[in-house]
């Protein structure tokens, strides 16, 4: 069975999907879509992004895969209504890139964001008593400024990953990093002025980046079956495969899933810094 099933890989290519904010359950779910990429042999890849990105950390995590895989498949890449910050991180991970003219994608930087809700609680009455072993231990504190020195050792650590991702592109996509930071200054551009910019190859579909995949393996993408590996399921699906009767009227409200979603990234992003594009 396990000799049938690459035997058939070989002449399918494999489909993987990034859609949404990626944090740790995309890394974890993208991972174990790659491994059965390398284990069932699969001669190509097409990595469909439609993401704003993430978080660093989750974003670097595939980008390594990928390049990992690359020795063993074709990878093209197809950015589709969105593939920004993170989302391009990911991307070069692909030696090709396609996307839609329209694409909305760079967005190139880093980002840290933190809550200052001092006013509002000295005005309900709630104060914190805080022990730490030292001056750093809170920083990014809700309840209070940050101080002059906190923000001097943020914008540090930010202008580190901001380094790590000029420096990946630069070296995937063979420009200068000075190049690369004429517009990687979290500015957002079209698919078309991306490929002006030698951020992608082509402009093209997700069904033009099959064929080329396809091209690229050696086989007929007239004839050559697609095979999506690890759909993903948002939390919503989650809620509603755990408790259909009681959920299942929350479908018809608008916006209720990316709603969910934003929550659940929020709640496990916060304080981290972030290769994300949201206005």
């Amino acid at each position: 069975m396990v000799w049938l099933l690459k035997s058939r890989s070989r002449r399918q290519i494999a489909r993987i999907e990034i859609t949404g904010a990626i944090a740790g359950s995309t890394r974890k779910r993208v991972l174990e879509s790659l491994k059965q990429v390398e284990e069932r042999k699969f001669p190509a890849l097409l990595l469909r992004i439609d993401s704003p990105g993430g978080t660093v950390g989750d974003s670097q995590e595939i980008y390594y895969a990928l390049r990992r895989l690359q020795q063993k498949t074709k990878i093209v890449a197809s950015f589709g209504n969105i593939s920004a910050s993170g989302g391009v991180y990911i991307g070069m991970g692909a030696p090709y890139i396609m996307a839609n003219p329209g694409t909305i994608t760079g967005s190139i930087g880093v980002i840290l964001r933190g809550n200052n809700l001092e006013r509002l609680l000295e005005k309900v009455g709630v104060s914190f008593k805080v022990v730490k072993s030292g001056p750093y231990k809170d920083i990014l504190a809700f309840d209070r400024e940050l101080t002059e020195s906190e923000m001097t050792i943020l914008q540090e650590m930010i202008d580190v990953s901001y380094q790590q991702f000029v420096q990946t592109v630069a070296e995937a996509r063979q420009l200068s990093e000075e190049t690369v930071r004429s517009f990687a200054d979290g500015r957002i551009f079209t698919g078309q002025q991306a490929l002006d910019l030698k951020i992608v190859d082509r402009l093209g579909t997700e069904e033009d980046a099959r064929h080329w995949a396809a091209e690229l393996a050696g086989l007929d993408p007239e004839k050559t079956r697609c095979i999506t590996l690890g759909e993903r399921k948002s939390p919503l699906s989650r809620l509603l495969s755990r408790n259909q009767s009681s959920l299942n009227s929350l479908v018809t409200i608008p916006g209720i899933s990316a709603g969910m979603e934003w929550l659940e990234f929020e709640l496990e992003t916060s304080g981290l810094p972030l290769w994300l594009y949201r206005p």
